[in-house]
């Protein structure tokens, strides 16, 4: 049975706390938002997908979603003034392309670790001819009733239960609760559905599918994203013979020397190392595959390019690095003055904290071609981490 789904983006999200809103900020290395629009592309049975954004955040979203080229990814739809008025933003979105008895999950976008056999359960349950279903877990914690710092009165907690999304219901079914309720903001989808007068089930959930509220919730979720992950490492090693020049471009970064190199790029041996070690890693070839020097349009590039597009494959294959680790092989330049611009600069490129970037150097003690100065080499070796089962 094929479904449709709305993945509501456009909160803020203040009590993340944070510059950014909290399904932009990144998880495991890959931005929230990104995690949960990746776990519905998975699905087969995936109709259309349409986000709710907020009209600010749009720059945000097109850097989030870059590369996901699914035509069932519909375009970003702007929110309302609140949560419920999002939600029917994203249904009328629907209802222009779909027919109403289609299913449709409404999933909030700061729930990335959405199992499966959750929206399984959920698309079953509507299978069975129920009006709508959504996942819960039971309450297993004593419940009181407190007031100014002070408890009152117990709670009985039989028959409670914490409510997850997705939320599933026939599209025309909840676009017309929602239309009826005049823009009435809701706690959820299923107190409009019930107060349309819709029943609706209730289907196992799951504590992977914690909703990110707090700064608290971030490792949460990455202890259940790291509990699936594989550690992978991988090795680069890249060499360039000095020519006519007043610099090297080392790390990204310019330092001054009375050589240059020979090269078809810029010769960053730093940035062409931790290349190769990333694609290594990943065992998806090497940097001369990627980017061949026989291709002009490599001629005179800035390696930064080449990370960048590494760090990007790395990313949609939903992994992470976890350190970088550079050793420079070079009687000059002194590579101590320009350790911590070039730590600084690999960090953004590869968009990481410059704590999990190191930079080292050392001499051959005047033996092979470093030693005669004949030219500059570099190794690295990175570590990432990538979901469990990976190819």
């Amino acid at each position: 049975m094929q479904f449709a789904a709305v993945i509501v983006a456009a909160g803020r999200g203040t009590r993340m706390g944070g510059e950014i809103p909290k399904q932009y900020q990144l998880l495991g290395g890959v931005p929230v938002l990104r995690r949960t629009v990746t776990r519905f592309l998975e699905r087969p049975d995936l109709a259309r997908l349409v986000v709710v954004t907020a009209a600010a955040d749009a720059a945000r979203y097109a850097r989030t979603m870059a590369g996901l080229a699914d035509p069932r990814l519909a375009a970003p739809v702007p929110g309302g003034a609140s949560r419920s008025a999002s939600v029917c933003a994203g249904l009328e979105a629907l209802a222009d392309h779909l027919p109403p008895e289609m299913p449709v999950l409404i999933h909030d976008a700061a729930r990335p670790l959405l199992p499966h056999w959750v929206i399984d359960g959920v698309l079953e349950a509507l299978m069975r001819g129920v009006a709508g279903a959504f996942p819960v877990l039971p309450v297993a914690d004593a419940l009181w009733h407190g007031r100014n710092g002070r408890a009152e009165q117990p709670r009985e907690r039989a028959g409670l239960y914490r409510a997850q999304t997705p939320q599933g219901f026939r599209l025309g079914d909840i676009l017309a609760a929602h239309r009826q309720a005049h823009e009435q903001d809701a706690a959820d989808d299923v107190a409009m559905a019930r107060a349309a007068g819709l029943q609706v089930a209730m289907t196992p959930g799951a504590e992977e599918n914690l909703k990110l509220t707090h700064p608290e919730d971030i490792a949460r979720a990455e202890a259940f994203l790291g509990a699936g992950m594989e550690i992978r490492t991988g090795s680069g090693f890249d060499v360039h013979r000095f020519g006519a020049g007043d610099h090297l471009m080392l790390g990204g970064v310019r330092v001054p020397h009375e050589r240059g190199v020979q090269a078809h790029s810029d010769g960053d041996v730093v940035l062409h190392a931790l290349t190769d070690a990333l694609l290594g890693a990943l065992a998806e070839g090497d940097i001369g595959s990627w980017f061949p020097p026989s291709d002009p349009q490599w001629k005179d590039a800035a390696s930064d390019v080449f990370l960048q597009a590494a760090c990007a494959r790395l990313a949609e294959r939903g992994g992470q690095i976890l350190n970088a680790d550079c050793t420079i092989i070079c009687e000059r330049p002194k590579i101590g003055p320009h350790r911590d611009a070039m730590r600084a600069e690999i960090a953004r490129i590869a968009g990481l904290d410059a704590a999990r970037v190191s930079v080292k150097a050392t001499t051959s003690e005047g033996l092979g071609f470093p030693g005669r100065g004949e030219g500059i080499a570099a190794m690295a070796m990175v570590t990432i981490r990538l979901p469990g089962g990976a190819p």
